[in-house]
């Protein structure tokens, strides 16, 4: 393993070896930083239990499952592969809040995520972060 852990990328076929629901486990502790961030730069003077409340309409498997649901035809073919690869995996577990569809495409998703950070596709990442604040700016999730 290598000392700098900013600096670790893995080659698609490295990523590819892992299970997606581990590329998800990644995915989602990324997003989830996105989104805190986001939140903080916007709402820079927000008590931290809203920031927390407006960080849980991000990251619910509901509003991951819309954001994918709208963005999935503007992926390429190896995006989509990933995203599929995470939605059909069975993790044995579904969350009390979301259904069984609902989580699986919030897991394809967050595998998408992972997989987009772990190979260090920072400009398609920060394109998909941008589509995702868009979108909640209009309301559409």
């Amino acid at each position: 393993m290598k000392n700098d852990l900013f600096n670790i990328k893995w080659d698609d076929n490295s990523v590819r070896q892992i299970s997606p629901l581990t590329v998800a486990f990644v995915g989602d502790a990324v997003y989830e930083t996105f989104v805190r961030v986001y939140l903080v730069d916007k709402h820079r003077n927000m008590h931290v239990h809203n920031l927390h409340v407006e960080a849980v309409k991000f990251v619910k498997a509901h509003s991951q499952s819309e954001i994918i649901k709208k963005l999935e035809t503007k992926l390429s073919e190896e995006e989509l592969y990933f995203f599929k690869r995470g939605r059909n995996a069975k993790s044995g577990t579904v969350p009390k809040n979301a259904d069984v569809q609902e989580y699986r495409f919030a897991t394809g998703f967050e595998t998408l995520v992972g997989f987009l950070y772990l190979t260090g596709r920072w400009d398609r990442l920060n394109l998909l972060f941008k589509s995702v604040t868009d979108l909640r700016e209009r309301g559409e999730f």
